[in-house]
């Protein structure tokens, strides 16, 4: 069972992963959508997706980024 939307952090530690030098607040919605989706661990409807969702992921990015 792969990651869902609504996982947030799981999310956002992996887009951390990939490259943990690019900074969250330099990407944009549409890269990140597409980053999402092609994760190993994500199984969901890639238009499952909105705005509230990729802001959540983009700011629990910027915790790691960050932290």
């Amino acid at each position: 069972m792969g990651w869902k939307w609504t996982d947030t952090q799981a999310i956002a530690e992996a887009l951390f992963d990939l490259d943990p030098e690019r900074d969250p607040k330099t990407v944009r919605f549409t890269d990140m959508h597409r980053w999402i989706c092609e994760l190993p661990d994500f199984d969901d409807d890639p238009n499952g997706s909105n705005e509230r969702i990729l802001e959540a992921i983009l700011l629990a990015w910027l915790d790691e980024y960050e932290g």
